[in-house]
């Protein structure tokens, strides 16, 4: 990998690790909110986003529950 163009500014090239928020999550925390730029932002995984749309949430649930099919009683 070339670090040909890279910023030489300060701070420029600074990763930073955003977990999720939800108390006991481990998860990486890729999606963030805030308010407004003088609050600072809040971090979640995709499951505890709590932004998403109806749609999204239906989404998540199909997926989990292909993931995790019940189990059907006789």
């Amino acid at each position: 990998m070339s670090i040909t163009n890279h910023s030489t500014a300060p701070g420029a090239n600074v990763l930073f690790e955003h977990y999720c928020e939800e108390p006991g999550c481990e998860e990486w925390g890729g999606f963030g909110n805030s308010p407004s730029p003088s609050v600072p932002t809040r971090w979640w995984c995709w499951a505890h986003f709590p932004h998403k749309t109806y749609e999204q949430e239906q989404a998540l649930r199909r997926k989990l529950d292909a993931a995790h099919p019940k189990e059907t009683v006789q």
